[in-house]
């Protein structure tokens, strides 16, 4: 086949393929690797498929017209980067019956129309649904720094609502596991955080036992000029954590260095974290715990 015909992200159903250029050359396109077959009734073009979205819609096509994309295949294809790719996760209605396939994993439910949106051609779960499921099942570090991304895509002003709506999908699961995890980690959610290593910073110190700190704390000058941004901050007792991550660290220590310094003459006490220190924080927590006891503070 000289060019495959246009598809949904790469797949195709084998049924409307074959009215388009006929089974011939759809078993000439296999075997020459051009098509690669998923399953009985779908292909994928074999230059996308590992390309999630191809794999996003093989799965769908595969499941039929009633399928869609849940949890964070919903939220891998609204945007987020965090959630796993591996597996598709797709939920269908119970009446629908699909046997196990590798790569995909199938959840059997009820889903209102009002909660499945249309986004790049594909039908997903809505945004705070899929967001209630990853915080109420995926690992904490997940659940947090996918959290954060999801509220950092949204203006400011949007993400009260947002939140509030998480919270009350949350509340509304069916299966409870997992609630009580689902609502700390939005509890600790801003959509501030920079990386997920920062939403994993985060985690760490108030783990850790110490009290939540603020994110992006501003320093300004007597004329309200912003001359820095704390990564945490306790305000109260000048004590902040900025967590330095390789790319964005390694190539500027000297002025890290004197921005420290500085910060030092205005009175505060800055720690830095580095990512060996997510593996193992106490460290971390130990010296700001330092740094509050010289303040003052018992901790």
């Amino acid at each position: 086949m000289a060019s495959l015909p246009k598809s949904l992200h790469g797949a195709y159903h084998r049924a409307e393929l074959n009215k388009i250029v006929g089974p011939g050359e759809i078993r000439k396109a296999v075997a020459a690797g051009q098509l690669v077959a998923v399953s009985r009734g779908v292909l994928v073009d074999a230059r996308r498929a590992t390309e999630f979205t191809t794999r996003a819609a093989a799965a769908v096509l595969m499941a039929g017209p009633e399928a869609v994309l849940s949890g964070p295949s919903a939220l891998l294809v609204l945007g987020c980067s965090v959630p796993d790719p591996a597996p598709v996760h797709i939920i269908v209605p119970y009446h629908r019956k699909i046997r196990p396939r590798p790569g995909v994993k199938v959840h059997q439910g009820r889903l209102d129309q009002s909660d499945v949106h249309e986004f790049d051609g594909l039908r997903v779960q809505a945004p705070e649904l899929a967001l209630a499921e990853v915080m109420c099942r995926a690992t904490r570090r997940i659940a947090l720094a996918t959290a954060d991304e999801a509220l950092g895509m949204l203006a400011e002003d949007l993400r009260d609502d947002f939140r509030t709506r998480i919270e009350e999908r949350i509340l509304a699961r069916p299966d409870p596991r997992g609630r009580r995890q689902g609502l700390a980690v939005l509890q600790l959610a801003t959509g501030m955080a920079e990386s997920p290593m920062e939403s994993w910073m985060l985690l760490a110190l108030v783990d850790g036992g110490l009290p939540v700190p603020v994110q992006q704390h501003s320093i300004t000058d007597l004329a309200g000029r912003e001359l820095y941004r704390l990564d945490f901050a306790w305000p109260e007792l000048r004590v902040a954590v900025e967590y330095d991550g390789y790319a964005a660290h390694e190539n500027r220590r000297d002025r890290d260095a004197a921005r420290d310094e500085d910060l030092r003459r205005r009175g505060w006490t800055v720690i830095r974290a580095s990512a060996d220190d997510l593996a193992a924080p106490a460290r971390v927590i130990e010296a700001v715990r330092a740094a509050f006891r010289v303040r003052g503070l018992a901790t």
